[in-house]
């Protein structure tokens, strides 16, 4: 498996927002894969330059603005992101990918070699949850207990599991959604994905339990009303009606790399990705409609806002605001950093970004001046450009 694994091109190099992964496996060379445990092991340092170091996902947690990115760095805003300082705490020196609250005092985040860390104090404070190794084994014992029970596909998850284990912990986790302070679930790549229903002290493997042939990579879940969609590279889109009990994939046209997927108001659904590819589907998932944009530029962030709008965001730093049952898009005037990893609105309105430089704020008027026509949904009709 280790060849297997090592012959794998990342989709998401072609994406700014994918450089948590892309790193994550520069580490395989000799000498390298030994500092992977002295990372999870050293706290992250104080950098007086944190605030314009690379951020790879912002959330809000109460008023309060947290932001995660490169070494471990922690970045905390108490005045709706005007500034920025680090938090007091952070166990791990590794890159955080993804950060999210679920109250003004309890979050995660998740990162490279398969860290877990949770706050109790608002993220001035982070403790160790969960490691690549422990997260392996973790997937290892599932497919082993499903091997003893008879299930005939276990033999070669355990396989694989048991590669992982062996690979130690080096296998970075991408994406993470909480739905309450006790149910959570993280994705990664190669198709990691685990569960949990007490807040982080326990996790349980997904990964025999979702339809993802060859260990895909999976970049973002998200949870509304007990349902879950996950998004990963070559046009993988996963639901679940039962709150992980149960997979069910989606088929769309397009088999490039989706970055996210959220629903919609109206029972609708969005996916975006590559190269200005962002699908909608009013049925399900049965069937799909392409958004057609001017820019075929990667759409790297989404966030719905407090009004109810749909906004995308793509690597060029152009914003596009859609109606909240994404049926049409406008592109706002006015642009951001280039670069950006994700998207965040403050107490007072305003938009936060995490990028490449670090965090910026942009007032809340740029949410409402349009600058361009709409772009709106088409039926999908197959062809090459669809398939990029």
């Amino acid at each position: 498996m280790q060849a297997f694994l090592s012959g794998r091109r990342l989709a998401a190099t072609l994406s700014c927002a994918a450089i948590a992964v892309a790193t994550a496996f520069a580490a395989s060379g000799d000498g390298a894969s030994r500092a992977v445990p002295d990372l999870l092991a050293q706290p992250a340092q104080a950098n007086v330059r944190a605030a314009s170091s690379l951020q790879l996902s912002v959330s809000r947690a109460g008023k309060r603005l947290v932001s995660v990115g490169e070494r471990g760095l922690v970045l905390l805003s108490d005045d709706d992101g005007r500034s920025w300082r680090q938090a007091k705490q952070v166990p791990v020196s590794v890159a955080l990918t993804q950060v999210q609250f679920v109250s003004d005092s309890l979050g995660w985040a998740v990162g490279h070699s398969g860290v877990v860390l949770h706050s109790a104090d608002g993220g001035e404070t982070w403790q160790l949850q969960l490691d690549g190794m422990k997260a392996a084994t973790l997937v290892a014992d599932a497919a082993r207990a499903k091997a003893a029970d008879g299930d005939t596909a276990a033999a070669k998850q355990l396989r694989e599991a048991e590669a992982l284990v062996q690979d130690g912990p080096d296998k970075p986790f991408l994406g993470l959604h909480f739905a309450d302070a006790s149910r959570g679930w993280i994705v990664g790549a190669y198709g990691l994905a685990l569960a949990t229903a007490d807040g982080g002290k326990t996790w349980q493997s997904l990964v025999g339990r979702i339809p993802n042939p060859g260990g895909k990579h999976l970049y973002a879940v998200r949870e509304e009303g007990g349902r879950l969609l996950l998004a990963g590279e070559q046009g993988t889109l996963v639901r679940s009606g039962d709150g992980g009990a149960s997979f069910q994939r989606l088929v769309t046209p397009y088999t490039g790399t989706f970055f996210g997927a959220l629903e919609v108001a109206g029972g609708g659904l969005l996916a975006y990705g590559l190269r200005g590819n962002v699908w909608r589907s009013s049925d399900g998932g049965a069937s799909w409609s392409r958004i057609e944009l001017a820019q075929a530029v990667t759409l790297s962030a989404a966030l719905k806002l407090a009004d109810g709008a749909v906004l995308l965001a793509d690597e060029s730093g152009r914003l596009l605001r859609g109606d909240a049952a994404a049926s049409r898009f406008t592109p706002l005037a006015g642009g951001l950093p280039t670069g950006l990893t994700s998207l965040a609105q403050a107490a007072d309105g305003a938009l936060v970004v995490s990028g490449a430089r670090g965090v910026s704020r942009a007032d809340p008027a740029i949410l409402a001046a349009a600058a361009t026509p709409a772009a709106v949904a088409t039926p999908a009709t197959p062809n090459a450009e669809a398939q990029k």
